[in-house]
């Protein structure tokens, strides 16, 4: 099995919701890390697993829909606290979506919120 991975960096904002969570409560940034894995069993012709300069424009498609915004206004959070976990799921379910023709098996989203805390999931494809 081949994985291939890509790694960006943003800033995003939120505010937990739902609970008391002290300061995580009162909207506040984080400097996020996303970790984007793919896999498969096959190379193509050239000797790739997915067209990285494609993967690369697609991710960053993807993060410009949450860098510097709050993610508690934005649609794909409507009825969710915006959580590490769920976050973690939204990008790789969106990624997974517009690259299921790509021909490769799984896709792996792991997102750093600081040094010490991420969430990550993953989709087969």
């Amino acid at each position: 099995m081949f994985t291939l991975g890509i790694e960006r960096r943003f800033i995003a904002r939120h505010r937990m919701v739902g609970g008391d969570w002290g300061p995580e409560n009162d909207l506040h940034s984080h400097p996020y890390r996303l970790e984007v894995a793919v896999e498969g069993e096959k190379l193509d012709a050239h000797g790739f697993l997915v067209d990285l300069v494609d993967l690369d424009r697609r991710l960053d498609g993807l993060i410009d829909q949450y860098r510097e915004h709050i993610l508690n206004e934005l649609p794909a959070f409507a009825g969710l606290n915006p959580s590490l976990e769920n976050f973690a799921r939204i990008l790789c379910t969106s990624l997974a979506a517009d690259t299921r023709t790509a021909g490769f098996g799984a896709l792996t989203v792991r997102l750093w919120e600081s040094d010490t805390a991420w969430a990550a999931f993953r989709e087969a494809l």
